[in-house]
């Protein structure tokens, strides 16, 4: 018998009573663990997660947050081989290890990474600048995106045991969410592996990662209103999520990934012997091969003008025939096993369905070579080319989800209109490629597919060798949304930043501009302001406060002023130099000041020359100019504190200065903010 699998829950590791289901080895078809949640108290687990795990994540910053992330993602990468030796029994060579281990363990760094430039040092987002709700000043509304008190579901697939799990539980982990993860039955061995490994690093707070190996039958009777259920599956299960009392009237959040027929274009511009040619017959390939075609991002149908077709057929059953299957840990063998018998069953019956209006190209789904292995006792099949009868409906409607795909033809004589319209035939995918030369097909097939996918890739020879080194048409990228309309699911996950959004609660706030400043921790215009004896420039992180403020002395621009900068800069517009040509200007009626000229001069009123905490001005932000600046105009500038951001793994931090430039009659001249980096500590001069 085979290892029974644990579940971790309220801080401890559960061992079922019962002796469990049996796992078997995708290769050898021997039994490899044994599954079960019997004895499982599900409802302690969500009360855990909200109740430990929820409040220690909210106390931490999503700065403080990102940085664990960073530290279990450079755990896992410490422990990789382990993984790799593990995911041999799932039917993964080491190509498709990669991209399930490295992929997830770099899709950590990627979401962690983004939330640390992203977000704020703080538990609190604001989402756009504040709208005015009033003439006067005293009231105005702010979004803000604050964590919600609830726990992060995730039902996982089988075929991306590690980075389906870690895509998922990184963001919610930013947003301050725990995460209670349920993996599919066929590969849970390989992820309790990897949460024990995470478990025993001890780098994440109590409470905020359980996992559930075996059944969830009852844990969405346990979910409420602010919890998240986040499936990946098929659409048969998806639906009946959906229809799940505390879906339907519980409040609890549901996003789907299903089924997706996704497809690939071939544009047409392109001939055989062209380079794209070459990489449209790679990239069907490769995606009928890699984790032997068990990716929701699978190319399914790829789509060719039809004086191409026999073309296609050829170089993709050419390529084919130089694919090994076997045991992946055969070094020679290129598309290992399906995940399970049961699994090789099903992509035999779709390919039977899609055989009533296609033929095969290329393959045999009953029989295949295998080297190293039992072809039987192991679940092997063959890639599988077909090529689709004109009206053929299946295509569009079946999923095989293994190495098969479909060829289907449209008409390039009337241009690439037939292809988007074979391509929405599949009701919404995850992802579809383009591959063309023409940036005019490209713009036509991509603004006629973007309502149906969640991703388009256009791939030419210019683009080629960096698409292919971030993983090509069928792996989603954590700066990226993955997810696609209508039957593909409707849901969104990953997109960097907007995957932590997703898990949190957009609120809107009106107030006065000091409650404002209070409840958000950034200075909002109309707030009062603390103007002090020392120049802000001479305080440290530590002593600098919202709202800290400096009113320089006034600076009179000079004609003399303008033309130096002029012959200086070279900016020697109009508006700057020619009055007569300046009177003219509607917007001027003369010679006016440079705006650049305005903020310089602005720099040298409130900046203090001396050493001090100020260690750099990295930026400007939001600049406006709003009333021309005239010779014999006297300029000032207020500048107040407005937002502070600590660097949790620096000795400095981000001071972000609100700057408003004045004429003499007080009207602003120009708004912007001033983004500088300061020390978390200055020393003190000595006295005298």
């Amino acid at each position: 018998m085979g290892r029974l699998l644990e579940s971790y829950a309220v801080g401890t590791w559960h061992r079922a009573a019962d002796e469990g289901r049996p796992v078997l080895d995708a290769v050898t078809g021997e039994e490899v663990a044994r599954l079960s949640s019997a004895g499982l108290d599900l409802a302690a687990m969500v009360t855990h997660a909200k109740q430990v795990g929820g409040p220690a994540l909210r106390a931490l910053t999503f700065h403080e947050r990102a940085g664990l992330l960073k530290q279990v993602a450079k755990h896992l990468g410490s422990v990789k081989d382990e993984l790799y030796e593990v995911s041999f029994s799932t039917g993964a060579t080491r190509r498709d290890t990669a991209v399930d281990v490295d992929g997830g363990i770099g899709t950590v760094f990627s979401i962690a990474s983004k939330a640390t430039r992203e977000l704020p040092n703080d538990t609190v987002v604001l989402d756009g600048p504040p709208e005015p709700l009033g003439k006067g000043g005293t009231f105005l509304g702010q979004h803000v995106w604050t964590s919600r008190p609830g726990v992060a579901v995730q039902v996982n697939a089988f075929n991306f045991p590690v980075w389906g799990f870690l895509e998922k539980l990184a963001p919610a982990f930013v947003a301050g969410v725990p995460t209670i993860v349920k993996p599919a039955a066929q590969t849970a061995y390989l992820t309790e592996l990897v949460v024990r490994r995470i478990v025993e690093s001890g780098l994440l707070p109590e409470g905020s990662l359980q996992l559930l190996c075996g059944s969830p039958e009852g844990l969405l009777d346990e979910l409420t209103v602010q919890d998240h259920v986040a499936f990946t599956g098929s659409a048969h299960t998806a639906g009946l999520l959906r229809t799940h009392p505390q879906v339907l009237h519980g409040g609890v959040e549901l996003g789907v990934e299903a089924d997706s027929l996704n497809c690939s274009v071939l544009g047409p511009d392109v001939r055989p012997g062209d380079e794209e040619f070459d990489l449209f017959v790679r990239g069907v390939v490769t995606e009928m091969t890699v984790k032997a075609g068990q990716k929701c991002t699978a190319i399914r149908r790829a789509i060719v003008p039809r004086e191409r077709l026999d073309d296609v057929a050829e170089a993709i059953a050419a390529r084919l025939a130089e694919v090994t299957v076997g045991n992946p840990r055969d070094e020679q063998v290129r598309m290992g096993a399906l995940v399970s018998l049961e699994q090789r069953d099903e992509v035999r019956k779709a390919v039977q369905s899609l055989r009533a209006s296609a033929d095969v190209v290329f393959g045999d789904p009953d029989r295949v070579e295998v080297v190293g292995a039992d072809a039987e006792r192991g679940a092997f099949l063959s890639p599988v080319l077909l090529r689709a009868r004109d009206g053929a409906v299946e295509p569009h409607d079946v999923e095989p989800f293994g190495p098969v795909s479909t060829l289907l033809a449209y008409d390039a004589l009337e241009g690439p209109g037939g292809a988007v319209e074979l391509a929405a035939r599949g009701k919404g995918s995850l992802v579809g490629s383009v591959v063309t030369r023409d940036p005019e097909v490209a713009r036509t097939v991509v603004l006629g597919l973007a309502p149906h996918h969640g991703r388009l890739l256009v791939l030419d020879r210019d683009d080629a060798a960096e698409a292919r080194a971030a993983g090509g048409h069928g792996s989603p990228l954590p700066v990226l949304v993955h997810g696609g309309p209508g039957r593909a699911g409707g849901g969104e996950e990953l997109g960097g930043v907007r995957g932590v959004l997703r898990h949190m609660q957009r609120t809107a706030v009106q107030a006065s501009p000091d409650a404002m400043t209070a409840i958000t921790g950034r200075w909002t215009t109309g707030a009062r302001r603390r103007e002090t004896d020392v120049h802000p420039f001479r305080r440290s992180l530590a002593e600098l406060r919202i709202g800290d403020t400096i009113r320089s002395a006034s600076r009179t621009v000079t004609l003399e002023d303008i033309e130096h900068f002029a012959e200086f800069t070279g900016d020697t517009f109009y508006a700057h130099t020619d009055e007569a040509a300046a009177q003219r200007n509607p917007l001027f009626g003369g010679i006016v000041a440079h705006g650049y000229l305005v903020v310089s001069l602005a720099a040298g009123l409130f900046v203090d020359p001396d050493p001090g905490p100020v260690l750099a001005n990295f930026g400007v932000d939001a600049l406006r100019f709003l009333t021309p600046v005239k010779a014999g105009d006297a300029i000032a500038v207020t500048l107040t504190v407005k937002q502070v951001t600590p660097r949790t793994s620096a000795d400095y931090g981000e001071v972000r200065w609100d700057a408003v430039v004045t004429n003499a009659d007080g009207a602003p001249v120009a708004t912007y903010d001033v983004l500088t980096l300061v020390a978390k500590e200055w020393p003190t001069p000595p006295a005298g």
